[in-house]
């Protein structure tokens, strides 16, 4: 068996699933005696497109290669639930749901993640046999460092790639090598030609510094006679990658280093998800916010509508809105945060902070487009001025629109952060959150905020 250089995974994910979905479909026409006319080939290419979508923004095949079966199976169901209201609403909406019958669709509807499912677990399981039963390509790393150590760790973790790392080839010595590999070390630069003619190896990953580029040169030169396909394994990975990916500008390549995850269409499924989301709670708790607003108003001086100057998207001053929980209306050049047992908040003010109602208006500024639901929490801009400077990378966070919840919030960063400790682990949290971004996440976190405001921890 001759298995190519394209991975197994990429070809399947662009294959298995349209068939999936086009098959069943058919079958099931058939089945009910029904005729596969020109309607139901045009609603299959159309779920084709928006359920591959849909996963693409889940990302469910991260949890299918890193094994994660029970979280893959959950995305499955959970990408073919939205695709289904999608596909009722559009139905419904066009008038064009009559043309197809229910003997037909509702089982598709029910059947169709079962074997979505099912052909996955089949083709891991058969990918997992051809690797057991040596149908791999051969592997060389050139370079014993951290990219290449990764490469080898991912490539023995994953089976659907077909590759076995035979060993690495590096001109240091092994004490000099800041760790050592678990495959063996098979000799310096110059032995590498000779190596992979003789054991006919297939595939070789070139991980060297710049600082290399003459001896890579004359590495490529000697590998001319071979039949071994060659990669380049750059070493951007020595940087802090926020949506590293490689693009294009007027026709030439470039790597992003650090980019935002809502770029392209990722913005308008971002935007779209929050003024959906913001005005059903807004319609929803519209009775709640005007009886808060009346309590505000008769229990204490001021303004019901505490207004307060934060950084945003990009790191421009926007007006952030919350329900006035404290006596005074701080924001200026040094803005103390609230603390436990604090003189300032008001007693109806600790109960709307304990419950996180004085967070609702900020709905509204979801719908003014200057925050969005899930996000990094927006600081006082005197506190980002204090600790732009003490914390590496805290200005990346706002690459995106600041949340009403976020990634540090449900993960226990949520109030006073009193040391500088404390904030820069809730940093460390928002960039994950950058880093890791996906529609997934973000109801996770939205599910995730409503059990953390119910147990009322950490917040005065």
């Amino acid at each position: 068996m001759t298995v190519n250089d394209i991975p197994v995974l990429s070809f399947f994910k662009r294959v298995l699933d349209p068939l999936v979905i086009l098959s069943t479909l058919y079958l099931l026409t058939v089945a009910q005696n029904k005729q596969f006319s020109g309607n139901y080939l045009v609603l299959a290419i159309v779920a084709v497109f928006i359920s591959s979508y849909i996963h693409e923004q889940i990302d469910s095949y991260r949890n299918w290669h890193r094994g994660r079966l029970l979280a893959f199976a959950r995305d499955i169901f959970f990408g073919w639930i939205i695709f289904v209201a999608i596909l009722v609403f559009i139905g419904y909406a066009t008038g064009f749901s009559y043309k197809y019958s229910d003997r037909v669709i509702l089982p598709w509807f029910v059947v169709t993640p079962f074997v979505l499912l099912a052909s996955h677990l089949a083709l891991r399981r058969i990918a997992s046999n051809l690797s057991r039963s040596g149908q791999v390509r051969s592997v060389v790393m050139v370079g014993a460092n951290e990219v290449s150590l990764k490469l080898a760790d991912r490539i023995a973790e994953y089976p659907h790639l077909f590759m076995d790392v035979r060993g690495f080839f590096d001109d240091r010595a092994k004490i000099r090598l800041s760790t050592e590999p678990d495959k063996p070390m098979l000799g310096h630069m110059e032995d590498i030609a000779g190596y992979v003619r003789e054991h006919n190896i297939n595939v070789i990953f070139i991980s060297q510094p710049m600082s290399a580029q003459p001896r890579v040169r004359l590495l490529l030169d000697a590998l001319q006679d071979t039949t071994a396909s060659i990669y380049f394994l750059p070493d951007i990975y020595i940087f802090d990658l926020m949506q590293a990916h490689f693009d294009e500008v007027g026709g030439v390549p470039v790597v992003a280093i650090c980019e935002t995850p809502f770029a392209g269409i990722n913005s308008l499924v971002k935007r779209f998800s929050d003024i959906v989301l913001a005005t059903l709670i807004l319609l929803l708790l519209a009775p709640v916010m005007l009886a808060i607003a009346l309590a505000v108003k008769f229990t204490s001086p001021g303004r019901v509508i505490f207004k307060q100057r934060r950084y945003g998207l990009n790191g421009e001053e926007i007006i952030v809105y919350k329900f006035r929980s404290m006596a005074v209306c701080e924001d200026g050049a040094n803005v103390a945060q609230a603390k436990k047992n604090d003189s300032r908040v008001t007693r109806l003010g600790a109960f709307l902070r304990r419950t996180s109602l004085d967070e609702l208006p900020q709905f509204i500024n979801v719908l003014q487009g200057r925050m969005s639901i899930v996000g990094p929490r927006p600081h006082a801009v005197a506190h980002n001025e204090q600790y732009r400077g003490l914390i590496k990378g805290y200005m990346l966070r706002h690459k995106v629109k600041p949340g009403i919840t976020g990634w540090a919030q449900v993960n226990g960063l949520r109030g006073e952060t009193d040391t500088l400790d404390k904030m820069a682990a809730r940093i460390e949290y928002d960039l994950d959150y950058l880093r890791n971004w996906s529609i997934s996440l973000d109801l996770r976190i939205i599910l995730r905020t409503v059990k953390v405001v119910l147990d009322r921890d950490n917040a005065y």
